[in-house]
């Protein structure tokens, strides 16, 4: 049997291939253009993670109605997609129930809905606030409610935000402690106590002022002598100005409250004043300062007698003073705040960042490198796909 075409079919018929080569070709150059593209770029989902559910979604619907007519290892090669990657996100298990983030067929292990539940109530509830949440977790355990160590109910806390009913009402926590306007307005006094290599014991005294946390005096003892506090006052008091009384701020210690002390408060020399007595702040600042000095620097030598650490308070304390600059003061150093010599520091350091980063905006355009060089390629590229479009 003879099938007869009739030509305008035939014509329809060739006109419609024609224009499906033509199609494909403009497929065909746009599928190799983005090919480039990806190669030059780098783009692989090899080092890439997609942690939205919602994308994994969208991007396996793709590849479905693309392995209907490309390989699916083809596919996968060329997106960077492993096939064990790719099988384990069809394979994922979504699970229904409320309040659970992976379903428990997959992760056994994890907490049931129910011991959340008292975990939740035992950590906000106002019976426990005064136990910790280590504590809470063992007393659970006593009482038979939920059999789980700290860190499950650490991470139970974080990832279920649970607030713990720890609202404090009094005393009002200060937000500020004692600051001083300019300086020698308030000092701080204290001792310490620093442990040698064969467990004997030496006396750290000295004074912080509070307004550039510059060292004043200090002093180190082989024993705990009262009248060590008075002579360190004296030796501060020789770089005064005229007609300049300090408050010192000091505890209760009888190297605070003695006669030889008492005799500068009554000769004007200074102000007592005991912390949290005659006023609400403790003596914090220079307790700071001792736990600064003993932890970034005293332990981390060896503290074989009291010479070797007198060496090393020496040593820190004019780095303290002179070298290193603090924060609070925006790089000036204790010593620059006590005598006033770096008030153009600030903005000194300001310009210098600007000019700096301008620089650094310079050396790295000026670098290229293969991935550089790509993306300035970009625009030709572009005007070639809208050509082909």
């Amino acid at each position: 049997m003879t099938l007869i075409a009739k030509d305008d079919y035939v014509e329809s018929l060739e006109k419609r291939v024609y224009l499906l080569e033509r199609r494909t070709a403009r497929l065909r150059a746009l599928l190799r253009l983005c090919v480039v593209l990806f190669r030059l770029w780098g783009f692989s989902l090899t080092y890439q993670r997609l942690p939205q559910g919602s994308d994994k979604e969208k991007l396996l619907r793709v590849i479905d109605r693309a392995s209907l007519f490309v390989r699916l290892s083809r596919l996968l090669a060329c997106i960077g997609l492993s096939s064990s990657r790719y099988y384990d996100w069809k394979n994922s298990q979504e699970c229904g129930l409320d309040d659970v983030a992976s379903c428990p067929r997959s992760l056994p292990g994890q907490t049931t809905a129910t011991e959340r539940s008292e975990m939740r109530s035992m950590v906000q509830s106002e019976d426990y606030r005064h136990l910790s949440v280590g504590s809470i977790a063992r007393l659970a355990s006593r009482l038979g409610k939920v059999y789980a160590c700290t860190s499950t109910w650490y991470r139970a806390i974080q990832n279920g935000n649970w607030i713990r009913s720890r609202k404090r009402i009094y005393p009002p926590k200060p937000r500020v402690g004692l600051r001083a306007t300019k300086p020698n307005e308030y000092w701080h006094v204290d001792t310490t106590i620093v442990r040698l290599l064969d467990g004997s014991r030496v006396y750290l005294h000295a004074i912080l002022d509070n307004f550039s946390r510059r060292i004043l005096a200090w002093r180190l003892n082989y024993t705990f002598e009262t009248g060590t506090t008075a002579e360190l006052l004296k030796e501060a008091a020789k770089g005064l100005p005229e007609n300049t009384v300090p408050s010192a701020v000091m505890d209760l210690g009888v190297e605070n409250v003695n006669g030889a002390v008492n005799e500068l408060v009554s000769d004007g020399t200074i102000q007592r004043i005991l912390a949290q007595v005659d006023i609400v702040e403790s003596n914090s600042m220079i307790e700071a300062w001792w736990r600064q000095l003993k932890h970034q620097w005293l332990y981390l030598n060896e503290l074989e007698s009291a010479n070797s650490v007198r060496k090393f308070v020496a040593f820190y304390v004019e780095q303290h003073n002179s070298v290193v600059p603090h924060f609070a003061f925006q790089g000036q150093t204790p010593d620059e705040m006590h005598f006033g010599t770096g008030a153009n520091v600030p903005v000194d350091l300001k310009e210098k960042r600007a000019t700096a980063r301008t620089a650094r905006l310079a050396h790295n355009r000026a670098l290229s490198c293969d991935f550089c060089r790509a993306k300035t390629s970009e625009p030709a590229l572009v005007s070639l796909q809208n050509n082909t479009s």
